[in-house]
């Protein structure tokens, strides 16, 4: 299971990359403990483990951020290292990374993007952009993707941003001339992508290996490091756990590996819950990408929307809560008064019992600059009031559903931006299921969070549902809407296309209808616009 043999593509040939006994610390506490790892050129390594792990702390000190303690040693190519790695000097090395975020400029063009280094670094006054241009179209018709280099980022599809960031990153290292294809890190970058994005991001990858590259892929997903790796080493606590060949590797050796013990992942039976009350109940609703949804959300069900990208299933959420404005249509409340949302606010859903924990969590869900007690008790600050706010019981509260939630650490006083994502996650899932809201609005509520957080987080969502509180859960994780939901409604361009209960709620189910109605209506589009060219 364990240690399994880096690929070689010649015999003999020395790893792309290769460090050595790597070990940080952080204050006293070892946040990586000894690590070693190869990587072969034309050769995909995973490398996964739950949030934190050391997978973060190790990337860190790839691209020189952080300095690594006495000891470790790294060589690229054969080729020793200085450590810490000198500042601006990876792509020189042959080392280029992609981060979740992109490093994107939403505002330039794809063009600009892609030639932003050079610019910044070459000291010629001039560039021929219709070369330029011409020369881009050539890269991405390489490895077979049609994007206009003429665009603004901000104007693409999440996937084709992906796609950018990466070309941009191997053709930066094929820049400097090297005699080899380079060494791409690639950091949880498909959180965001639909399925059909990720596969076409997983294409692209094998094209770059095909050239040569090395690429270490960094990913909470097994699926996905199972689908696209050739190995996979897992880090837990700070060190080395292991190694698997992710072809002859099961789904249960890699959990088992990440988590130090087998696990039984969390999976609930879906049941019909039509018969009872309905908690929240919106009709005809259009705005951002919706056009005429109707919804009913019954007491206690937990009830998952999926679809494509831009298909409005995530602009639901936001919509109820009135965070984003719907342009017409009515929602019940669970007092049974009815609204129109185009007057709903966030003061007024929460004064209904409606809560929301948007995707953004250091961002839109939880202040990442105040503590953990902090950011727990905005929603019951009125419990703590008296003459003066009552911060031993704000802090004892916060201590007590650390524990209940299995915050690591339970430290009220730690920023929450301190907190690895799965850790925030739970303390954010604990502010709001302490105030038994009537319905929990969630959007993505497990992306970047490891498996073991993940069933932990699964367990809470069930409890909260059995309590009668009512769960709309927005995701493009799929496998996560089979393992918790009661029924899977299904989106594309703004309306439901299909609803899936019982047994017919499973991964592949959610994914084929999923691109079955993007399919659908693009077809039934273009019947329309060819019946409006035919009678005009």
């Amino acid at each position: 299971m364990s240690n399994a043999p880096p690929k070689r593509s010649v015999p003999g040939e020395a790893p792309a990359l290769s460090l050595r006994h790597f070990s940080k610390r952080f204050g006293g506490a070892l946040a990586l403990n000894d690590v070693s790892l190869d990587v072969m050129p034309g050769e995909v390594l995973g490398l996964l483990g739950q949030n934190g792990s050391g997978k973060s702390t190790l990337i860190k000190i790839l691209s020189g951020y952080h300095v690594p303690e006495p000891g470790g040693e790294l060589l690229i190519h054969g080729e020793g290292v200085p450590l810490p790695v000198p500042a601006g000097t990876t792509e020189k090395l042959g080392l280029a990374f992609v981060h979740q975020h992109l490093g994107l400029v939403p505002s330039l063009t794809v063009l600009e993007n892609l030639r932003m280094n050079a610019i910044a670094s070459e000291t010629r006054w001039w560039m021929n952009w219709r070369r330029e241009r011409d020369r881009a179209r050539e890269v991405f018709a390489r490895f077979g993707l049609d994007i206009d280099p003429a665009a603004r980022i901000a104007d693409l599809p999440q996937v084709e941003r992906a796609l950018v960031a990466i070309v941009r990153a191997f053709e930066s290292v094929q820049a400097q001339g090297r005699d080899h294809a380079g060494i791409l890190v690639l950091d949880e970058p498909t959180p965001f992508l639909p399925k059909t994005g990720v596969d076409q991001l997983f294409s692209l990858v094998r094209a770059i290996v095909r050239e040569g590259a090395a690429v270490i892929f960094v990913s909470h997903d097994v699926d996905e490091i199972m689908d696209i790796t050739d190995r996979a080493t897992v880090l837990r606590d700070g060190v080395l756990a292991g190694t698997l060949d992710s072809k002859g590797a099961t789904h249960d050796d890699f959990v088992e590996l990440i988590v130090g013990r087998r696990v039984d992942l969390f999976h609930t039976t879906p049941k019909d819950m039509s018969g009872r009350p309905v908690t929240v109940g919106v009709r005809n609703v259009t705005g951002g990408s919706l056009r005429d949804v109707s919804v009913d959300i019954h007491q206690g069900e937990i009830l998952g929307l999926a679809g494509l990208i831009g298909s409005g299933f995530d602009d639901l959420p936001y919509q109820i809560y009135g965070a984003r404005p719907a342009s017409s249509g009515t929602i019940r409340l669970p007092s049974g008064q009815e609204a129109q949302l185009h007057h709903m606010s966030p003061p007024a859903a929460l004064d209904a019992g409606i809560a929301l924990l948007p995707s953004d969590r250091l961002g839109a869900a939880g202040v990442g600059a105040l503590s953990i007690a902090d950011n727990v008790s905005l929603p019951v600050l009125d419990e703590f009031r008296r003459l003066l706010l009552d911060w031993p019981g704000i802090f004892s509260r916060a201590m007590q559903l650390g524990t209940n939630y299995q915050v690591r650490p339970n430290k009220p006083e730690m920023k929450l931006a301190s907190l690895s994502g799965g850790n925030q996650q739970k303390v954010l899932m604990a502010k709001w299921l302490q105030t038994e809201p009537k319905l929990l609005l969630l959007d993505e509520p497990t992306q970047g969070v490891d498996v073991g957080a993940r069933q932990h987080l699964y367990g809470a969502l069930s409890e909260a549902a059995g309590r009668g509180i009512s769960v709309l859960v927005a995701s493009t994780d799929f496998e996560q809407l089979a393992q918790i939901c009661d029924r899977v409604l299904i989106f594309a361009r703004g309306v439901i296309i299909a609803e899936l209960q019982g047994s017919a709620i499973t991964k592949g189910n959610i994914a084929e209808q999923c691109v079955r109605g993007a399919s659908q209506t693009t077809a039934s589009a273009d019947h329309a616009k060819r019946q409006g060219a035919a009678t005009s």
